[in-house]
């Protein structure tokens, strides 16, 4: 898959799923801009593929704002946006803080709302465009203990179904991919337990397929999905998760 002469802006590209999906384009012939909050990691990424970068938070909607216009007037358009950016609160109800559920909502939900607002007037001029999503299998099937996650992630999905039937006279198609197990640093981060591989084994082997994904196999989804072969998807849920949610 080409995409010579694209432009893609890729949130919470700096690691993980989002830095993955960076390289994938990048290495596809994209001009690449990431957007972080981590001006550390982000410094590597660019560093390797040579793209660019704006940083601040989704949850910001005049950072979302400024950070498409930066796109615009560097590029003068936008083809691709990856929502990847997310964060994780490991509780169930009765453990999850005010602040914790209004920072997960903030960011999971908020940041897409606000970066694909501010991508969708440059894409409808265009008349063309892709917006890719980050949902999860936990959009769709419940989870233990990490209620504030799933319910943004149910969001999401909510949204790219809405946002895909508002512009789909608009030549700008709307998906979303929805990953199980996925070996980032969110999957170790936020657990009581300590992460040694004994942990790390148990969660691939509840996976029917015996391992998590690499970021890199979701990534390469994402490319597909933002490609021309892909040109009659719209306000699809494409999941990605060896079968978990199929038993």
């Amino acid at each position: 898959m080409d995409f010579t002469g694209k432009v893609a802006v890729i949130t919470g590209g700096a690691s993980g799923m989002g830095a993955a999906t960076a390289r994938e384009f990048r290495a596809a012939g994209a001009e690449v801009v990431i957007v972080d909050r981590n001006a550390g990691l982000a410094a590597q990424v660019v560093d390797e593929l040579g793209c660019a970068v704006a940083i601040g938070d989704v949850s910001d909607s005049v950072f979302c704002n400024m950070a498409v216009e930066k796109v615009l007037k560097r590029y003068g358009r936008l083809d691709i946006l990856v929502n990847a950016a997310g964060i994780i609160v490991r509780a169930d109800a009765l453990n999850t803080s005010d602040e914790q559920w209004q920072r997960v909502l903030n960011v999971n939900v908020n940041g897409v709302f606000f970066m694909s607002r501010a991508a969708l007037g440059p894409m409808k001029k265009q008349g063309q465009g892709v917006i890719i999503n980050f949902g999860s299998i936990w959009g769709e099937v419940g989870a233990v203990g990490v209620v504030a996650y799933c319910a943004s992630k149910g969001a999401i999905h909510q949204m790219t179904r809405a946002m895909a039937l508002d512009h789909v006279k608009d030549g700008i198609r709307i998906n979303a991919v929805c990953p199980g197990e996925v070996n980032t640093p969110m999957l170790a981060s936020e657990r009581s337990e300590p992460v040694t591989p004994e942990l790390m084994q148990r969660l691939a082997e509840a996976v029917p397929l015996g391992r998590m994904a690499e970021p890199v196999e979701i990534a390469r989804v994402v490319l597909f999905m933002a490609s021309d072969a892909a040109s009659y998807m719209t306000g699809a849920m494409i999941t990605v998760d060896a079968g978990y949610t199929a038993r």
